[in-house]
C-alpha cells in the first residue's frame, strides 16, 4: 500500500505480530484503523502515536507499582548490557535498594523524565552539529525540567553480521538488494536515529533494504535475531557481539548518559549505582566484554 496506510499483513510485520492478533485488537476496538472498501486499514501516523501512547500508559503503572516500594525509582531509556550487569550488582550487595528498567529508547526516556513517568533517563543521542550528546536535545524533549546529565560510559556501537555473511558485507551500501537481510531497532533509540541518518545521507531508502520494518527493543535482541537465522545483520554494542560470538565491524564510540533531577542524583541509591560502576571489580568484570571506557564514569556534564 501507500507509504501512509497499511493494510493488515503490513500492520502485523509493523508490530511484530501475528495477522490474527491484529483482527482481535480491531474487534477490541484497541487498534486505530478504517475500513475502505471492505478491507481494513492502518493510518501509519495514528498507530505511530498509539504506540507511543501504550507506551506512556505501561509506564505509568509501572510508576505506580516502583513507588509502592520504599527507595525505588524508576528508569527508562536506552538499553546496553553493562545497564543489566550493573543493576543486577547494586541489587545483589544492597538488597535495600531497587531501580527498575524500562527499555523505551533515548527519546522516550527522556520524554518520560519531562513528564513526570520516571526519575531516570538513559540516553546516548548524537548531536550531528556540535558532536555533542544528549544535552543538545534536552531542550526539546525534556523542556519542562532542568536535569542533571552524568556520564556513565563510552561503548562502541557498529554492525553485528552472522560469520556466514561477514566477509561479504561491506557496510551501510550493503544493506541494498537482497542478499542481507537487516533487523531494526525501535523508532526513538539512538540506534534507530543514527541508523536513519547514514540512509539519509548516503540516499538510501529503508524500503531498499530487507528487513527494516522489523523492529526490536534491545541491543541483545538484535544479536539474538542473527543466532536465530532471522536476520542477517543489525546495529548494536561490541560486547553483544562479543557475548554472542557474532562478527563485529565498528561505527562509532558513543557517550552514554544518566539524565535526572538534582534531588534524584543526590539519593543513596543513585550514588550507590555510581559507585558500583565505578568500583575496581565491576570494571574488571566488564574488561572480559570489553569496549568499554569509564574515564568520565560519575561526572557530571551538565546542570
Amino acid at each position: 500500500m501507500s507509504s501512509e496506510l497499511m493494510n493488515t499483513k503490513e500492520v502485523a510485520r509493523y508490530l511484530d505480530i501475528h495477522e490474527k492478533q491484529v483482527y482481535l485488537l480491531i474487534k477490541a476496538g484497541k487498534i486505530p484503523c478504517t475500513r475502505v472498501t471492505g478491507k481494513w486499514v492502518f493510518p501509519v501516523k495514528l498507530i505511530d502515536e498509539w504506540i507511543q501512547n501504550s507506551a506512556q500508559d505501561s509506564l505509568t503503572q509501572a510508576r505506580r507499582r516502583v513507588h509502592q516500594i520504599e527507595g525505588a525509582l524508576l528508569a527508562a531509556g536506552s538499553n546496553d548490557p553493562v545497564l543489566d550487569m550493573l543493576l543486577t550488582a547494586v541489587r545483589k550487595n544492597h538488597s535495600d535498594f531497587h531501580i527498575f528498567s524500562a527499555n523505551t529508547g533515548s527519546i522516550g526516556g527522556l520524554e518520560a523524565l519531562n513528564t513526570g513517568l520516571t526519575d531516570i533517563a538513559f540516553a546516548h543521542l548524537l548531536d550531528p552539529e556540535t558532536g555533542d550528546y544528549n544535552i543538545p536535545y534536552l531542550k526539546q524533549y525534556c523542556p519542562d525540567n532542568h536535569p542533571v546529565v552524568v556520564n556513565m560510559f563510552y561503548r562502541q556501537v557498529g554492525f553485528l553480521v552472522v560469520k556466514s555473511k561477514a566477509n561479504i558485507f561491506k557496510g551501510w551500501e550493503s544493506l541494498t538488494g537482497s542478499k542481507f537481510r537487516f533487523i531494526n531497532r525501535q523508532k526513538g533509540s539512538g540506534i534507530r536515529i543514527l541508523t536513519d541518518r547514514e540512509l539519509e545521507e548516503r540516499g538510501i531508502s529503508g524500503e531498499s533494504i530487507e528487513g527494516y520494518h522489523n523492529e526490536v527493543y534491545t541491543h541483545f535482541e538484535v544479536g539474538l535475531s542473527l543466532l536465530s537465522g532471522e536476520a542477517d545483520v543489525g546495529i548494536a554494542s561490541a560486547a553483544v557481539a562479543k557475548i554472542l560470538d557474532l562478527k563485529f565491524q565498528p561505527l562509532i564510540n558513543e557517550r552514554f548518559d544518566m539524565i535526572l533531577d538534582k534531588d534524584t542524583f543526590f539519593q543513596p541509591v543513585i550514588q550507590t549505582f555510581i559507585e558500583t560502576l565505578k568500583s575496581g571489580q565491576f570494571k574488571n568484570r566488564v574488561e572480559k566484554i570489553g569496549h568499554y571506557d569509564f574515564k568520565d564514569t560519575g561526572r557530571i556534564l551538565h546542570s
